[in-house]
């Protein structure tokens, strides 16, 4: 078991996102160089009930480790009995229990985001998977429910309830995704606490990560949406912020295939070749239209659209045979 404290700095993490990081893209990442990963959130109430479909997304290859697995719930109870079924079926390197969650079917079961308006609660859920597993717990919230500044007495009491490390997407869950990121507000909690504070939100590439960090002083940076086809950028962030041995060359367009194929037959390992329809959500991230620019002989609106449609192994190969031939 390791310790949040002790783990070099500054940490480099893979944010957890529903539908996307799980196996076969946190593989990915783990191969390219992205040093701890958060899988998917998965429902502790599933967890316990005995849910195959769910407990089996939180099964762990070892080639991802350290992997943190997030739980999403309310009941402290609950909770605490999935972290110790995760624990002894997956040993996962430590529990994160999602408190940041915006999203309206997971914030009106009172779940999510929604803990940060029962401060009592969600010191009950830390303390109860505090005694009922041994790996580091930790916690990923935002700034406040409405107003910012909430996070400043959140944090002290998640701290006091005995999180080992804590994660801060810098919006409120009023703000959702839009607008930008008070990385300002996080380096205030930083000065107010003492366990390791990781920073999430509009971090997107070295320049980003080595502001973000300037300004919070944050002990590291999670990536969610600026990963997703982009699995190279936390090499950048590693060059930009000069972490030791750390050599990072641009992919280049062969490289982007050549990743797109192993994340497909990793999809088709895991889940069989059905499982190439869950990817669609992915390729469209890898052929963005930015690289038009750098590639104008690509017709990349006409290449993501067939990317959408494809249900089978070859027929993905077939496409991308044509684009680098």
């Amino acid at each position: 078991m390791f310790d949040w404290r002790k783990v070099p700095k500054p940490i480099l993490a893979l944010a957890p996102m529903a539908d996307m990081t799980d196996q076969p893209f946190c593989r990915i990442c783990k191969e390219v160089g992205v040093p701890y990963i958060w899988r998917e959130m998965v429902s502790a109430e599933a967890i316990v009930r005995g849910n195959l479909k769910t407990r089996a997304m939180t099964e762990i290859s070892d080639l991802e480790r350290p992997v943190i697995q997030q739980l999403f719930g309310n009941d402290p109870a609950k909770l605490a009995e999935a972290a110790r079924i995760v624990e002894e079926l997956q040993k996962p390197d430590g529990i994160d229990i999602n408190m940041g969650c915006p999203v309206k079917k997971i914030t009106e079961n009172f779940d999510g985001s929604s803990l940060m308006r029962d401060p009592v609660r969600a010191a009950d859920i830390v303390k109860a998977l505090k005694s009922a597993v041994k790996v580091p717990v930790t916690v990923k919230t935002r700034l406040g429910w409405s107003k910012d500044d909430e996070i400043l007495e959140f944090s002290k009491i998640i701290e006091s309830a005995g999180a080992d490390l804590i994660t801060i997407h810098g919006r409120t869950k009023e703000q959702g995704y839009t607008g930008v990121a008070n990385w300002g507000r996080i380096g205030e909690v930083k000065e107010l606490i003492s366990i390791p504070v990781i920073l999430n939100g509009d971090v997107v590439d070295g320049e980003t990560a080595r502001r973000a960090l300037e300004i919070s002083n944050a002990d590291g940076v999670m990536l969610g949406r600026g990963a997703l086809g982009n699995p190279w950028v936390f090499g950048e962030i590693a060059s930009a912020l000069q972490v030791r041995g750390t050599r990072y060359e641009v992919p280049d367009f062969s490289d982007r295939i050549s990743v797109v194929l192993r994340h497909a037959r990793y999809q088709v390992e895991r889940y069989g070749e059905q499982g190439l329809v869950k990817l669609r959500k992915h390729l469209p991230f890898y052929f963005k239209k930015e690289l038009k620019t750098e590639y104008p002989q690509i017709d990349f609106t006409d290449l993501r659209s067939k990317l959408v449609r494809i249900t089978t192994l070859s027929e993905l190969e077939e496409i991308l045979k044509k684009l680098s031939s």
